[in-house]
């Protein structure tokens, strides 16, 4: 990507964060993290093993942040679910980055989409709501 592009494209991302409640910012980060293990699969596709090893090492900051943010006292049986899941999903990243395994990457993408398509069918209303329900803080991570 030229560096104009870049720039506007980062800055871009800037004002999204900025003008993002904690719902979008959750939003955005599991997208982000998709969005890293699509690149991180191309990279193992044509051998790229650096470009690899940077996308999924974004993907994994990102379920880490996720699963360090939520609140396990408040959260009760969903946030100590979903800390499981992440803990899983960074297993599972570990041994991808390892054996160079794409099935491993989907599946992990696959787990992600799952829990994204849920926290995108919250309804406006009941968005307080599950945000307590998981911490009640704007780092709330799921």
């Amino acid at each position: 990507m030229n560096k104009k592009l870049k720039g506007y494209t980062q800055d871009s991302l800037r004002a999204r964060i900025a003008g993002a409640d904690p719902y979008q910012l959750i939003q955005m980060l599991m997208a982000g993290a998709m969005e890293n293990l699509n690149y991180a699969k191309g990279a193992i596709e044509r051998k790229d093993l650096e470009k690899k090893s940077v996308h999924i090492s974004k993907s994994a900051a990102i379920i880490e942040s996720l699963r360090t943010s939520l609140n396990l006292e408040v959260g009760g049986e969903v946030a100590d679910n979903l800390n499981q899941l992440y803990l899983y999903m960074g297993e599972t990243l570990t041994d991808a980055t390892r054996t160079n395994d794409v099935a491993k990457l989907e599946e992990v993408r696959s787990l992600l989409a799952q829990i994204k398509s849920s926290w995108d069918a919250i309804t406006p209303s009941d968005r307080d709501s599950a945000m307590s329900q998981l911490g009640g803080s704007a780092a709330v991570g799921a």
